[in-house]
Parts: structure tokens; sequence; C-alpha cells
């Protein structure tokens, strides 16, 4: 009598929770906000990201109530290969099946110009050039001594002529009178707005200048594509550093390769060849995440000193090298250029 009670129960249970499933995941469709004139927000969709990496941006800029339900229902909708990268012009009082669908459909949004995550300067460059601005007028708009009142480029070395890694990535309104100084100036205002006294006192608990941070952080940007990662990875980067082993980070090496118009190479022995030489190099290597920043204000409580992105996508950690060189032998045989 009594496990028959219990199996009733257990059903019982399973329904309810079925039920309120389905009810979370319909009241998680509709839209974050009710009011018609909700106001117009510009998210751009790098190229490669993934649907959960899709879903995190919209539920950071409250255009959707949750990534799970987003996830859930851009699969259940077979959307899952057709969301596209892009900027898009969107609003809290879409629902989730519109905004999805947006995406999809790579309805990009007019008149506004995209600085994104990880780019370098030079691309960053190219793509003004390609949203209209004139070579001139870019180049111009690049030279640091046009901003010099701006609280982010008081950051900068004196000795340093570059705004690699100072932009903000972000969407920016542009008009046939807008010249690429106002889109660079709005970007740097705003990267200063992101580096906030609390950033600032993290990072010098690291023992990093806020310069130095957004350096650390750059690297963090390019080295991992999961945000759940950055964390661990500026841990990394972090112990290295304090331990003076150097930083051994592909991505400033081949930065360092192309930037003097040689193909990337982990061999070229430039000053932001991490590989070879100790410390951080000797700028930013791209722009910076909200995420890259925090993950370096605030790194991991772990004792890592090595680190390796699998062909699954999946970063293994470790604490010796001989860990480290069996995680790679086994896991990265594509992006490790092994046999």
């Amino acid at each position: 009598m009594r496990l028959w009670l219990i199996g009733i129960a257990l059903v019982v249970l399973f329904f309810v929770s079925v039920v309120g499933i389905r009810e979370y995941y319909y009241a998680n469709l509709k839209p974050v906000s009710s009011n018609s004139n909700a106001k117009t927000i510009i998210l751009a969709v790098p190229s490669g990201a993934t649907i959960a990496q899709i879903g995190n941006l919209l539920a950071q800029r409250h255009l959707i109530r949750s990534s799970w339900v987003f996830d859930w229902y851009v699969h259940s909708a077979n959307l899952s290969s057709k969301l596209e990268a892009g900027t898009f012009a969107l609003s809290a009082n879409n629902s989730v099946q519109h905004i999805a669908n947006v995406i999809a459909s790579g309805h990009v949004a007019e008149g506004v110009v995209t600085i994104l995550p990880g780019k370098t300067l030079a691309q960053i460059k190219q793509s003004l050039i390609n949203d209209g601005f004139s070579v001139a007028n870019v180049t111009a708009a690049l030279n640091p001594s046009l901003y010099s009142n701006l609280p982010i480029i008081a950051d900068k070395p004196a000795s340093v002529n570059t705004l690699e890694g100072l932009l903000y990535p972000d969407s920016f309104d542009k008009t046939s009178t807008t010249s690429a100084s106002v889109i660079i100036r709005e970007s740097l205002t705003e990267m200063g707005q992101h580096i906030t006294p609390s950033m600032q006192k993290a990072f010098a608990n690291e023992g990093l200048s806020v310069y130095q941070g957004i350096t650390l952080a750059s690297i963090v940007e390019q080295e991992v594509s999961k945000p759940s990662d950055r964390s661990q990875v500026a841990q990394v980067f972090l112990s290295r550093l304090k331990q003076g082993i150097p930083l051994g980070s592909d991505v400033t090496a081949n930065y360092g390769a192309v930037i003097n118009n040689q193909p990337p190479s982990l061999s070229y022995n430039s000053p932001y060849n991490t590989l070879l030489n100790p410390g951080l190099p000797p700028t930013p290597i791209g722009t910076v995440s909200d995420g890259s920043l925090n993950a370096v204000a605030h790194p991991a409580n772990t004792n890592w000193l090595y680190f390796v992105t699998g062909d699954n996508g999946t970063t293994y950690f470790e604490q010796t090298l001989q860990q480290h060189n069996a995680d790679t032998a086994q896991y990265c045989h594509k992006l490790c250029a092994q046999p």
C-alpha cells in the first residue's frame, strides 16, 4: 500500500514538474517590457557566436527574460543553423520568437557602426572604411592626440601612440554627417565608463595598472571563447606574471607577426611574442569585452599554470607542463597543428 502511494506521489510530482516547466517556458517567451515605446537597442552578434553566447548577450542587454528559454526556442523552431552574425535593432517589447527570427533572417540594422570584441585596430580601421568613411577620415580619427581630454587616454603610457585595445566594442549611430572621429570618441568614452573605480582597484590588487589590465584582458578575450573559462585563464596568466614565467600566449605571437606584415607565426620574434619574451606585450592586441575585463579584475581562485583549448571547444587546465603536454596531445590536434 505504501509503495503504491509513493508511486502515485511520484507520478503527480512528475506531472506537476512538467506543467511548471511548461509554464516557465511560455512565460519567459514573452517580452521583457509591455511598453510599446520601449527604446530600440542595437545588438552586435559576432561571427561564430554560439546560441548560448547569443542568448547571454540578449539577457545582458535585458532583451529577453531567460537565455535558457531562448536556447530552447531556437532549437525547437529549427533555427539553430540559421542565426547570423550582424548588427540588429531590437527592443525589450519584442518576444523571444520575434528576436530569434530577426537574427535568423539577417535583417541587420541600418545607420549603425559596430566595433566587435577581439578586433585589432587595423581590422576596425578597415571596418570603418567599409562603413563608408574615407581612408583619410579614418586615419585622422585614429590619432590618440585628438582625445587627450578623455580619462581612458590618461591611463595610456605617454610612450604609446596607438588606440589599440582602448575602443569599447559596441554599436554606434551613424548619419550622413557623422565623422569617424565621432564614433571613435563615443567608443573611447564608453570604454572609460566601463573602467570603474572598483575595477581600477581590483587591477591594482593584482599588481596591474589600468593599461596593463586592459592589455591582459585583450589576451584573455582572444584566447578562449567561452565566458566561463575567462576567469580561470586570467588566473593562469596572472600567476605566470607573478612567478616570472612567460605568458606563452599564441595570440600575442601571431599579433606581433601580423602587425609587421608577416603571416601569423609563433616563432616570429617581436616584442609581442610572449612565448619568447617575459611579461606583458607593449600594448593590448585588440578590443575587450566586459567579460574579459572582469575576468582579469576578478580571476578565479585556482592555481593552474597551463591551459589548452581542445578541438572540441573545451579548455583543459593543469598545474604541470607534463599534464599540459598530455592534454595537448590528446585533445588539440587541428587547433594545435598536430598530426
